[in-house]
């Protein structure tokens, strides 16, 4: 497979947005920096300052007095700013798009269409800020009646990662500002860039400058202990991996912090013999392929019954097939490179791997040459469940086909994992649809598609993928406090 080539255009134009990008928005004077690359080129792109933990806890400081201030405000305040930074963001989608496909790869069709997704959280919280839960309740014994309403946490800890570096950004501190919380935000170090653009964006809408503070640092276990121990921190937001996770949960609860973890999938998708075959085959590719398989949901083990597994391994390949790689920049792209070196290389381990256990390698497999970080979209067949690539999370383009028989086979193996975040299911039979859906651990089921993820629904999983929601009406309420209010009332 031949890399595409970009056209030396695109890159001026992308440079400029880069050139646009104003690396420290804390202004401390800080002076150590770290330097990020462009996974498709390996070029440094920009070198950001590598904040301190001194630096973290400013602006966690600042963050902190902005917020109770932010959170005197009216809801229709804070909605209309919401509404504004939704409007700008899509004003400077170029710019956006372009910073994303230089930092984090992903070909330049797929940032646009990030761009809307982090701003469509935006929108859907400017308007639910406007929705403010509250009860009104007698008191069963009478004497009394129950008022409840919530309240804005307090400050937040936000924690993003670096393969939706718009989106993960928004869907967390787009739900802080709608109630009244202000935030220190850490963008994972391979990405960092977005995430300062887009909190440029914020205050240009009208959100306090303070409010949000985004602290960029290689040193993030340092940052997340000193910020966690703080008592000015109320609420951790983290989407990453189960092992870093874990690490937090105890932090918050030393500290009784709220917390919202969404970790590590291991997402199964069933395809049955009653399956639309070319639908199957349509979701089974974008389950795998979207941001090129580097995704919690994206379809890690695909499972399919005995029937329609020939038809479908020859159709899954040939879509598999049709991916164009390259550069993210270049026309045409639909494959761009993967994070880093790292993942090239555990790639190569775990195809090398199932091959070795019995596994049928029927597309790409290998690393081309040349500067970059790519991997060739890959299938394997009949791939054993003794296979290291069966009991892991492949985070990348690769395809991991199984067999099974029966559908108490295929749900006792979809299960069979600690992970529980996504799943997939596809089949004709309605009723065989739903009772597979009901039986499967996991917080989200995509069925006869392969995309689940959309911001009017809560974003989650359970087991060790994670706890709490994000988007939707749940999301928000991670941000606050339920109070209540019994007032008293005379006898008559």
């Amino acid at each position: 497979m031949t890399l595409r080539t970009v056209d030396q255009q695109l890159i001026e134009s992308a440079d400029a947005a880069l050139a646009s990008v104003v690396l420290d928005r804390l202004d401390l004077g800080t002076t150590a920096t770290f330097e990020v690359r462009d996974p498709a080129t390996e070029r440094v792109i920009a070198t950001p300052p590598d904040h301190s933990i001194e630096d973290a806890l400013v602006a966690l400081g600042r963050a902190d007095a902005a917020g109770k201030t932010w959170a005197r405000t009216t809801a229709r305040h804070r909605s209309d700013v919401l509404h504004r930074a939704y409007d700008l963001l899509i004003e400077q989608k170029d710019r956006l798009a372009r910073v994303i496909t230089r930092e984090m790869g992903k070909p330049l069709a797929e940032a646009y269409g990030e761009v809307q997704y982090a701003a469509d959280y935006v929108r859907w919280y400017a308007e639910e800020a406007l929705r403010p839960a509250g009860n009104f309740r007698e008191n069963p014994v009478g004497g009394s009646t129950i008022l409840t309403t919530r309240a804005p946490i307090g400050t937040t800890l936000l924690i993003t990662p670096w393969n939706f570096p718009m989106a993960m950004a928004t869907r967390k501190i787009a739900p802080a500002i709608a109630v009244g919380c202000g935030a220190v935000v850490k963008p994972a170090a391979l990405t960092p860039l977005t995430t300062l653009v887009v909190a440029e964006i914020f205050v240009e809408a009208g959100v306090p400058a303070d409010l949000v503070q985004v602290v960029t640092t290689k040193n993030s276990a340092g940052f997340s202990s000193a910020l966690m121990a703080d008592g000015r921190v109320r609420k951790v937001s983290f989407t990453g991996s189960t092992g870093i996770g874990s690490v937090l949960l105890g932090q918050a609860a030393e500290h009784v912090i709220k917390s919202s973890m969404e970790l590590g999938g291991n997402a199964p998708l069933l395809v049955f013999d009653d399956a639309d075959l070319e639908r199957a085959v349509e979701g089974a590719v974008v389950a795998k392929l979207r941001n090129g398989g580097q995704s919690c949901v994206a379809a890690n083990r695909i499972l399919v019954q005995d029937g329609i597994a020939d038809a479908f391994v020859e159709g899954f390949t040939e879509k598999m097939r049709e991916a164009v790689l390259g550069n993210g920049l270049a026309e045409g792209v639909t494959l761009g490179p993967v994070i880093d070196d790292r993942a090239v290389r555990g790639f190569e381990r775990l195809v090398a791997d199932a091959v070795e256990h019995g596994a049928d390698l029927r597309l790409g497999g290998s690393a081309p040459e040349g500067d970059g970080h790519f991997f060739e979209a890959t299938v394997l067949d009949r791939v054993p469940e003794t296979a290291e690539i069966a009991n892991t999370e492949i985070f990348g383009p690769v395809a991991s086909i199984a067999r099974f028989g029966t559908e108490e086979e295929a749900i006792e193996r979809a299960n069979g994992t600690p992970f529980g975040l996504a799943s997939y299911v596809f089949s004709e039979n309605i009723d065989r649809a739903f009772d597979v859906a009901d039986r499967l651990d996991a917080g989200m089921v995509g069925i006869n598609q392969g995309i689940v993820s959309n911001v009017a629904a809560p974003f989650g999983g359970v087991k060790a993928s994670g706890l709490g929601r994000e988007g939707s009406g749940e999301g928000l309420e991670e941000y606050q406090e339920i109070r209540f209010y019994n007032l008293a009332r005379r006898a008559r």
